[in-house]
């Protein structure tokens, strides 16, 4: 179907439905172009949480629809393609996670916003990339920790947090692709640059930024800093809404191992939603997500704790 035929299509079945589209900033450019809302997970379901919209619409993938669900219970809240997964999410499994749990006794459990509802249920607590250092603050001293499941993240979260954690050995393919080698090659090249990245990336990549940040810290230190180039090592699809609101400078993806086209990192899972997608999902209202209300509530209290602390 033709692009602009789907985009009016789109906007009259969200005004007939009274609908609300929420994109994540990895999201194709079309798809953040007619979206209400462009965040990262988070605080996207916190902006659910203010809509009146019965329906809510997550581009995104399956977890973070869940977590809107979650803080959503009588909203209908659609996600446009039910394979949308996360390398994070789908490689901590909740029997495998609950033998892990059972191996560390008397340990707090924080587990990243990045994790399936069964995941959440058995934590204490769930943080974002934002609000990490501050969560694993709030506990005492002397608490065992298990961090789960980013071992990037846990690993930087011990170097700023000057904490032992046991670390559940997950990641994003997206932030392991970039390439040190390439990155040094293009800041060589842009001497004046400063490296910004999320701490999902492996810590050689750290070790090399100016600025390591969440997704919205990332946005918000270039749109501040009065640097003129800015290599960005996060998923690509931040620069779209990003080169909108810096159009002075220059915004370099930085490299990944890959030899693609793009020759930036972008998440497969999160281009898997579509303008077509979108429109399907609209007009169904399928695939909707669903959770037993025993395991939303469940996974609900560990995202209140965070909520109340942050």
């Amino acid at each position: 179907m033709d692009k602009n035929i789907l985009i009016q299509g789109i906007i009259q079945l969200k005004r007939e439905k009274n609908a609300v589209i929420l994109s994540h900033y990895y999201q194709d450019e079309d798809i953040q172009n007619i979206a209400d809302f462009i965040g990262d997970s988070l605080e996207l379901a916190k902006k659910a949480q203010s809509t009146d919209a019965p329906i809510i619409v997550f581009a995104g993938v399956h977890f973070m629809a869940e977590t809107a669900k979650i803080l959503n219970p009588d909203k209908k809240v659609l996600l446009p393609d039910w394979k949308a997964g996360c390398s994070l999410a789908d490689g901590c499994n909740p029997k495998d996670f609950e033998l892990f749990k059972s191996q560390h006794p008397n340990h707090v459990v924080v587990t990243y916003i990045n994790c399936s509802a069964e995941i959440k249920a058995m934590s204490d607590l769930v943080c974002t990339s934002a609000n990490a250092k501050k969560i694993i603050g709030s506990i005492p001293a002397e608490q065992k920790i298990i961090f789960a499941p980013d071992e990037n993240l846990g690993n930087y979260l011990q170097k700023e947090t000057k904490r032992e954690l046991v670390l559940w050995k997950g990641s994003c393919v997206v932030h392991e692709a970039f390439s040190l080698d390439k990155l040094i090659e293009i800041y060589n090249k842009n001497p004046n640059a400063k490296i910004a990245a999320h701490p999902e990336s492996e810590s050689h990549i750290l070790k090399a930024a100016h600025y390591i940040g969440s997704t919205s810290g990332i946005i918000n230190f270039i749109k501040t800093d009065p640097a003129a180039v800015f290599i960005v090592a996060t998923e690509a699809g931040i620069l779209h809404e990003l080169s909108k609101a810096v159009p002075d400078k220059t915004l370099i993806p930085a490299p990944t191992t890959e030899d693609n086209s793009c020759a930036c990192s972008e998440c497969a899972f999160m281009k898997m939603n579509t303008l077509e997608k979108l429109y399907l999902c609209l007009k169904n209202e399928s695939p909707e997500m669903q959770i037993t209300e025993k395991l939303r509530i469940e996974a609900l209290k560990p995202i209140e704790k965070m909520l109340q602390l942050s």
